[in-house]
């Protein structure tokens, strides 16, 4: 799995800010505790878990396939949500009649709450991906990758509304086997790809498509990027790309949770 961004990268620029929010928000905390008996969480992590006793486990091991079967095709969106993009994204999807589910990063789901929700009522599921988008958390403690899943967790689902997500990818793919635990005892399937768009690298439009076409038969979950820059070539590539995979017999799903 690709690392984009090689480090923290742009998100790096608002952590800082981002846990001082958090911090604060966890003394006023009305949230449960639900982490602290998964590989020894720290009580700053587990301060910050979702609320309620209805969190189901999950499987540990990283998901790949669709809810739709062999022909099904899971649409994954990172790194968001973003002012510009984000709605320029739900635009295509609502277009073609297309499900997907975003990955979000916490830092970003905190400041756009209003795109939290839209993302919601339109009917895709949400991802935790982390609250700074630390490539490099795999190198960390485990009381660092517990305050970027829990935190994340938190942040998107209060903006939300009360919607928690389903699915946690690592950033970059820096999954360790405790964050893999930890996630998947909060409810949140550890989620992978099959076929890296590169729309990250901004390549131009026709390369973005020719990827996706190259690698489809890798499998079924596809990644693109709806922040992090300048994320026209993604509108553009799903526009054309969504009509050809419903072409081709392909139907659009869900990963497996």
């Amino acid at each position: 799995m690709a690392r984009h961004g090689g480090g923290r990268g742009w998100y790096g620029k608002v952590l800082g800010a981002a846990l001082g929010v958090t911090v604060l928000s966890v003394g006023a905390s009305v949230w449960t505790a639900q982490a602290g008996s998964v590989g020894g969480a720290s009580p700053r992590a587990a301060a910050s878990a979702t609320p309620g006793g209805g969190v189901k486990p999950v499987a540990v091991t990283i998901v790949h396939a669709s809810d739709k079967g062999a022909h099904g095709v899971n649409i994954t969106i990172d790194d968001g949500p973003d002012p510009v993009w984000t709605p320029q994204v739900l635009d295509v999807l609502r277009e073609y009649g297309v499900k997907a589910t975003f990955c979000m990063v916490g830092t970003q789901a905190q400041a756009h709450p209003d795109l939290v929700k839209k993302v919601v009522a339109a009917g895709h599921r949400l991802c935790d991906h982390s609250v700074s988008h630390d490539t490099t958390m795999d190198t960390k403690s485990q009381a660092y990758q517990s305050q970027q899943i829990l935190d994340a967790e938190r942040m998107i689902t209060q903006a939300s509304g009360g919607v928690r997500p389903m699915y946690y990818r690592a950033p970059g793919g820096a999954f360790t086997p405790y964050s893999r635990k930890l996630a998947a005892s909060r409810g949140m399937r550890p989620l992978g790809w099959n076929v890296d768009s590169k729309d990250f690298e901004r390549p131009g439009t026709d390369v973005v498509v020719a990827t996706v076409e190259r690698e489809l038969p890798n499998g079924p979950t596809l990644l693109f990027h709806d922040a992090g820059g300048d994320r026209s070539q993604t509108v553009e590539a799903l526009r054309r790309i969504l009509p050809r995979l419903k072409e081709q017999g392909h139907s659009f799903g869900f990963p497996v949770r």
